[in-house]
């Protein structure tokens, strides 16, 4: 038996690090969706895709610590969660500008 941090075996050790990483991504999605009502359309878009990414890792950490799935399968949905956020901040739109600038 492995013991981590606090006595906890690796596997259950594991399992609580990937619930609080999903909390923590929770907490930051909570604390953003007040803001995306101030945002025009378009920003709110965007941002409602940010997010959405990082509700779907929240959940692929909570399925990493149920056993769902594994240590690789969770680094490749990360990876690819990562490289989705990359797609879309390469796709923003440029800025457009109003008779007021």
């Amino acid at each position: 038996m492995v013991l981590g941090i606090g006595g906890l075996t690796g596997k259950k050790w594991h399992s609580r690090r990937a619930l609080q990483a999903a909390e923590m991504l929770d907490e930051v999605v909570d604390s953003q969706l007040p803001l995306v009502t101030e945002l025009s359309e378009e920003s709110r878009r965007r941002s409602a895709e940010y997010l959405s990414e990082l509700v779907m890792l929240a959940q692929d950490y909570r399925h990493f610590a149920a056993g769902w799935i594994d240590q690789a399968e969770l680094e490749r949905r990360g990876n690819a969660t990562v490289a989705r956020l990359e797609q879309l901040s390469k796709h923003r739109s440029p800025a457009r500008l109003t008779e007021q600038d």
